[in-house]
């Protein structure tokens, strides 16, 4: 059905045709030539027409029909605006030409394009994001590794030094053991010479209660490793889990005046625990030593059996 907005279109396509049929004919009378008349310099030519009686007079001609102007016809003029209440039928709209449908499958196809290279740009940016992160993890793993790297090297040079360190002081310990027993060596030397020059005393006898275990020697040596021996199994606190069977030798550094200043069980191989029973033995009171001065010696090769007889066979 006709809207009021065409039919007000078609009024106006009216009003303007014949707008543009009367400005065409106002430029065409205006370029229309108008005969201009002669004008010649010099007077005017005037005759006299002298008749000649004897010939007749021939009659005049007859005025030739001018030819008639065209009627021009008058310009159209615009209908008037119809009114819709008045008009009984609106004037139908020419039919408008049927719009190219596009196709279905270009566009189809171009939906298609577009989504693919839609995806194609998710992609590359989810891809781009992966290889950035993967550079961040191996960044974060390098400067991990670097930094534990340098704490290892770190702790290293830390250990280097506190075992330097500890090596100086075990030296500086053992030097500082030697010099006491050094000195100490040298004051009993200069004692003993002392009283020797000063106040000759006799041989020192052996102890009045003449140690032995019934055997044949009577030197004094003999004595003298008898009584170390007594002394150490006296004071010797056997560990319960000490089996029968033990057969050993321990090599005693000691001091004059008895006092053991290093034991070592190179050869005394058996536990920890009888290791320290046997150290402890050792360590509780010093060997003896006053009335054997003549036959002192620094290093003492000890036997330790369980059960004694064993050290008898």
């Amino acid at each position: 059905m006709e809207s009021r907005a065409d039919h007000t279109r078609a009024i106006l396509q009216s009003i303007g045709l014949h707008g543009l049929m009367l400005a065409l004919l106002f430029v065409g009378l205006m370029f229309q030539r108008r005969l201009e008349p002669l004008s010649v310099a010099g007077g005017s030519i005037e005759a006299v027409l002298m008749q000649d009686l004897s010939m007749p007079i021939p009659p005049p001609p007859k005025p030739r029909a001018q030819p008639q102007p065209k009627p021009v016809a008058p310009a159209p003029q615009p209908r008037p605006e119809p009114k819709p209440q008045d008009a009984p039928t609106p004037p139908q709209p020419a039919p408008q030409a049927p719009q190219p449908k596009p196709d279905s499958v270009d566009q189809e196809k171009i939906v298609r394009e577009a989504a693919l290279q839609a995806e194609n740009a998710r992609r590359e940016q989810e891809e781009r994001r992966r290889q950035e992160q993967i550079q961040l993890d191996e960044k974060k793993q390098q400067e991990e590794a670097e930094r534990r790297r340098r704490l290892a090297q770190q702790q290293a040079e830390r250990d280097k030094q506190l075992a330097d360190i500890r090596r100086e002081l075990q030296a500086a310990e053992k030097k500082r053991k030697l010099e006491e027993e050094r000195l100490k060596q040298l004051r009993d030397l200069r004692e003993q010479a002392a009283s020797q020059t000063t106040t000759p005393q006799p041989t020192p006898a052996p102890p009045a209660q003449q140690l032995g275990n019934q055997g044949v020697d009577d030197a004094l040596l003999g004595r003298y490793s008898l009584a170390i021996q007594q002394q150490v199994d006296r004071n010797w606190l056997r560990p319960d889990n000490l089996r029968p069977g033990l057969r050993c030798v321990v090599q005693v550094t000691q001091l004059r005046g008895g006092q053991v200043s290093g034991v070592d069980f190179a050869r005394c191989q058996t536990d920890a625990l009888t290791q320290r029973s046997i150290e402890a033995a050792l360590m509780r009171e010093p060997l003896p030593y006053s009335g054997y001065e003549s036959v002192y010696r620094r290093t003492l090769a000890i036997p330790f059996c369980y059960p004694i007889e064993a050290c008898q066979r």
